[in-house]
């Protein structure tokens, strides 16, 4: 249960949470002859409100409205600032998870417990990560340079900024990957599936894309990447 109060005055409406410090607003509205207050409650999927003092009945359906977006906001936070991740996991073995993988639901990134392999190092790594699962791994700042990643499961893995510099992807399965900001120059996705994966701003100098499965829509936001050479634009089939 998430609880808001919504206090609406002379000066304009204001949103409070409880708890300190999490959420303060002040909406301008127009003048008020005498104070109105409202305590609404949030509880998981929807909202409800509740009058303490009301005089002007028309002004529920506006504070309602605010806490309709509130609860959405509240619920979802990764709408509200983008790619919200948990907190980087304290097992002191947590880098070595990606040599056993994840073991269920591999296609839609199912998961027991999250795979964080956030600013670990597997630079050359030539045996142990190869046809892996590693489903909506948390792969953000880490380094692959070198490594042999063939056949490896990532579907919905979140790798922005991640480094894989020179990787061999061939035969992976890497749909729905975020690759924002990740450098990828040199990596060979031959035969690999790519799509619904994002590349915004990442580095793809000299990549391989030789038999590639990837979706027409796909290709053409992949074509605006600069950074793609003649030769992989080609086998894009880039216009």
């Amino acid at each position: 249960m998430a609880a808001l109060l919504i206090s609406l005055s002379q000066n304009g409406l204001s949103l409070r949470h409880p708890s300190p410090g999490l959420l303060h607003h002040r909406i301008p509205i127009p003048k008020l002859r005498s104070p109105v207050r409202l305590s609404c409650s949030a509880p998981g999927e929807g909202y409800g409100i509740r009058e303490n003092e009301c005089r002007f009945k028309e002004f529920r359906s506006f504070a309602c409205g605010v806490l309709a977006v509130w609860a959405v906001t509240a619920a979802s936070p990764v709408i509200a600032a983008g790619q919200r991740l948990p907190p980087l996991s304290t097992e002191p073995n947590r880098c070595e998870k990606a040599y056993v993988g994840n073991t269920i639901g591999q296609a839609n990134g199912v998961y027991d417990k999250p795979i964080d392999l956030r600013f670990c190092d597997y630079t050359n790594e030539k045996s142990q990560l190869k046809g892996k699962s590693l489903a909506a791994a948390l792969m953000s700042a880490a380094k692959f340079d070198g490594a042999d990643m063939s056949e490896v499961v990532m579907s919905k893995a979140y790798a922005v900024g991640a480094s894989f510099k020179g990787v061999d992807f061939s035969n992976a399965v890497l749909d729905r990957v975020n690759f924002g900001k990740a450098n990828l120059q040199g990596a060979v996705f031959k035969n690999t599936v790519l799509s619904g994966s994002t590349f915004e701003e990442a580095q793809l100098q000299d990549a391989v894309f030789e038999d590639t499965i990837i979706g027409y829509i796909d290709i053409q936001k992949l074509c605006t990447n600069t950074t793609i050479n003649a030769e992989g634009r080609a086998e894009l089939g880039c216009r």
